[in-house]
């Protein structure tokens, strides 16, 4: 008893306590006064497609500053790191050692001549356990790693989606300062022409065909302001700031034609940590399969029993406990695993087909997309130069000023057509990039 009492404090010592960790306010938004701790993680950053600057939100974020704070401060990620801490956590327990079990217990003799007490105490070890920790614990590390790649994909896809969100911001503020001379210039000749079928100058379908035009050039302009909102929203969302927040971007340049689809594929391959993820998730699978198969033989376990009867006989000896494989011998369990392991596989190779697919296509859409600039560009000059006539011939008083509105409308037009595609372009190799895992700049010629 005296060991005994001995030794519960010192095991007792080594235990964990119990400490709340209470819910907050749910305010998960950056505030101005995290500023300061944004721009020294944002100089600290050690991710391979982000480079390290320092954050000034007062000044124009270029796509690799917009890309470090969406890492650094997107709630949702937090939450993923904060994920992956439970399989790191896992993976610890699956390499510590079982515990031994002990047991004792005393039987007091109530009638009859020995007068001792009858003292019995097993102390017990799981066998079973140790026979498994390898497959256990390399179960788990593959587990971790995935739970870690999958983090990592996830902190590219969001990266990507918040340089995806910028882009747009800035070819949706050229388009709707477009849409805003358009809306200006039909509201005029609205009016005009509104003045002259008052005096009977005019056809009344000439007054719905203004009237038409005015409406379509106001609509598109509040359409297009809609779209600014969200996507300024959206990338407010995504870099973990105020939704009112005012943020000024850089302008994107155009970028180069990506290289062939199957190159990109290629690249995909050894650079998607998605992929990575799923092949470690298989060897995690691979594990417990290997573990199932070891569970089919008997679970065994040691003991070493301790006993002193009534009689005041000392005894002491081994004891060896196995479950009899004669009807489940894990079975079912390792059918589980093998149909497990098979639908990873097949989840694995429809990812790899998808990715080609989705590479190839987002090839293909960025090649139309520069075939129709490439054609507003040779007709673009063309258009700028009959406008910019008509409004001279027009202030001569040799043409209707309608016509050479109607000319400038179709300059404008154009030029609204050629924003678009530029912006049509750039978010296509953006998504591009996130298709192969990899920034424009490493991929091959």
């Amino acid at each position: 008893m005296k060991v005994a009492a001995t030794l519960l404090p010192l095991l007792l010592a080594g235990c964990a306590t119990y400490t709340p960790l209470p819910l907050g306010d749910g305010d998960a938004v950056l505030k101005p006064a995290d500023s300061a701790a944004l721009s020294r993680a944002a100089g600290a950053i050690d991710r391979p497609y982000l480079t390290p600057v320092a954050i000034d939100l007062a000044q124009p974020l270029d796509p690799n500053a917009i890309a470090v704070i969406a890492v650094i401060a997107n709630p949702d990620l937090k939450a993923k790191r904060a994920r992956a801490g439970v399989a790191d956590a896992q993976a610890f327990a699956a390499r510590l050692m079982p515990d031994p079990t002990f047991s004792i217990g005393a039987s007091p003799v109530l009638s009859g001549p020995d007068p001792f007490v009858d003292i019995a105490s097993s102390l017990g070890l799981d066998l079973n356990a140790l026979r498994t920790r390898g497959v256990t614990i390399a179960a788990a590390r593959s587990s971790a790693e995935q739970v870690r790649l999958d983090l990592a994909w996830a902190e590219w896809q969001t990266a990507g989606q918040a340089r995806l969100q910028a882009v747009r911001i800035l070819g949706l503020e050229r388009s709707a300062a477009l849409a805003a001379i358009n809306r200006a210039a039909a509201a005029s000749m609205l009016e005009r022409t509104l003045r002259a079928a008052g005096r009977g100058d005019l056809a009344p379908d000439q007054v719905n065909t203004a009237r038409a035009t005015a409406f379509d050039t106001q609509d598109r302009e509040r359409t297009l302001e809609r779209d600014l909102a969200a996507a300024r929203l959206e990338l407010a969302r995504l870099l973990g700031l105020q939704p009112r927040s005012q943020l000024r971007l850089a302008p994107t340049p155009l970028p180069a034609p990506p290289p062939d689809a199957e190159a990109l594929f290629a690249l995909a391959r050894t650079r998607r940590t998605d992929l990575r993820a799923l092949e470690a998730g298989y060897a995690a699978e691979e594990a417990t399969v290997h573990k199932a198969v070891l569970d089919q033989f008997p679970a065994l376990g040691l003991a070493i029993n301790g006993n002193r009867d009534s009689a005041g006989n000392t005894l002491i000896g081994p004891a060896v406990s196995f479950t009899l494989p004669l009807w489940n011998r894990n079975r079912g369990g390792i059918a589980i695993e093998r149909a497990t392991r098979a639908a990873l596989k097949a989840e694995y190779d429809a990812r790899l087909f998808q990715t080609r697919a989705d590479i190839a296509a987002a090839v293909g859409g960025i090649m139309v997309a520069r075939r129709q600039r490439d054609a507003l560009l040779r007709d673009l000059p063309a258009a700028t130069r009959f406008a910019a006539a008509s409004r001279r011939a027009a202030d001569r008083g040799d043409l209707a000023l309608a016509t050479a509105e109607t000319a400038e409308q179709a300059a404008r037009d154009k030029q609204v057509l050629l924003a678009a595609s530029e912006q049509d372009i750039v978010e296509q190799t953006i998504a591009l990039e996130l298709l192969t895992g990899a920034l424009k700049e490493t991929w091959p010629s």
